[in-house]
């Protein structure tokens, strides 16, 4: 048994539990330290002993400002860890795993930048999110009420955040089936994306996705389907200029790595994020064009395209190659020779890097 003063590290509520390995958190219950251990805890438990470790009192004043310095910095890495596990949890739909992981990126940036930071609102987004997909909309509600308020008293707040906001709001309006308000909030979503991004941005993609997804479920199936062509024709043409700017590294650098070359061609063009959704976002088109009473052989191959592209941008080449000779066998069927082409390239390039990854094994 610990000290009543002792707080839950998920609820705040008394704690009883610590952990036996750092030392320094505590729990109310064996359910919450595991929740915890599972999302994020068992990346930062070490981690967190020079954070929560105090300074030795007898240092100089320069010694102190060093080990502040060293303070925050661990702090903002911690951060960035807990938010990019947390968005990962999201984006494969695992929404209770993220709930933990994406609390301590709230309270460490509050540590950090202050209680009404803007700094807070990604954090504060992401746990709306979380707590939208397990179905508890009432706490998700209170975290996208502190996200816009802050906002809301931040005149100089990006776009970046505003757009994201939207968002947020129109996922939360979605699931409690205002689908009016939801798509008031996506239309601000794609309006201030793409006056920072541009129309066909990627950024912008994921507005009309959700925008469609209403759309869908409203049995609006004209718009909906208007609107996920918009987003496989976005995704496509970003997905074909990274193909096409890895091509180009691989002449001017021959003897580089096919491999360290595919890491960095996809770092340069795609976070992992980006990369998740994009294989969440086609994904989910492709299973609706595949589920559809009217086939439509043409929008069903290009999808199929630019998953295959993801999929081999990302080194998953099994499945690139599987999507890519299943767009081909479509496009068969279509009048347009340039896109028999461009897949029968794609489908050379990923036949290529399988055989000498065999040969190199």
């Amino acid at each position: 048994m610990l000290a009543g003063s002792r707080r839950c590290e998920l609820c705040g509520a008394a704690a009883r539990l610590r952990c036996g390995r750092c030392r320094l958190t505590f729990y109310c219950d064996v359910d919450h330290q595991k929740a915890d251990w599972v999302s994020i805890h068992k990346k930062i438990c070490q981690l967190l002993i020079p954070i929560r470790t105090s300074l030795p009192f007898l240092l100089s004043e320069k010694e102190r400002k060093h080990g502040m310095e060293q303070l925050v910095k661990r702090q903002k890495y911690i951060i960035d860890l807990a938010y990019g596990t947390a968005q990962e949890f999201v984006l494969d739909g695992k929404h209770k795993e993220a709930i933990p992981a994406a609390l301590h990126a709230l309270h460490f940036s509050t540590e950090v930048y202050g209680s009404n930071s803007v700094q807070l609102v990604p954090a504060y987004l992401l746990l709306a999110e979380a707590s939208t997909g397990v179905g508890h909309l009432p706490q998700a509600s209170k975290y996208l009420s502190q996200a816009e308020w802050i906002v809301l008293r931040t005149p100089d707040c990006s776009i970046d955040i505003q757009y994201q906001l939207h968002r947020g709001l129109g996922l939360f309006c979605a699931a409690e089936g205002n689908f009016e308000q939801a798509l008031y909030h996506l239309a601000n979503d794609i309006y201030l994306a793409s006056s920072t991004f541009g129309l066909k941005s990627i950024e912008t993609s994921g507005g009309y996705f959700h925008m469609a997804n209403i759309f869908f479920h409203q049995n609006k199936m004209d718009i909906a389907n208007s609107l996920y062509a918009k987003v496989t024709d976005i995704w496509h043409a970003f997905l074909l200029k990274s193909l096409q700017a890895q091509e180009q590294i691989l002449k001017s650098q021959p003897e580089m790595s096919p491999f360290t070359e595919d890491k960095k061609v996809s770092e340069d063009c795609m976070t992992e994020a980006q990369q998740s959704e994009g294989i969440r976002v086609l994904n989910a088109v492709l299973h609706i064009r595949e589920q559809a009473p009217k086939p439509q052989p043409g929008e069903t191959a290009r999808v199929l395209h630019a998953l295959a592209m993801l999929y081999y941008l990302t080194m998953d080449l099994p499945k690139a190659g599987e999507l890519g000779v299943r767009a081909f066998g479509l496009v068969q069927q279509l009048p347009q020779q340039e896109s028999r082409e461009t897949i029968g390239r794609l489908l050379e390039l990923i036949n290529s890097k399988l055989s000498s990854t065999r040969f190199s094994v």
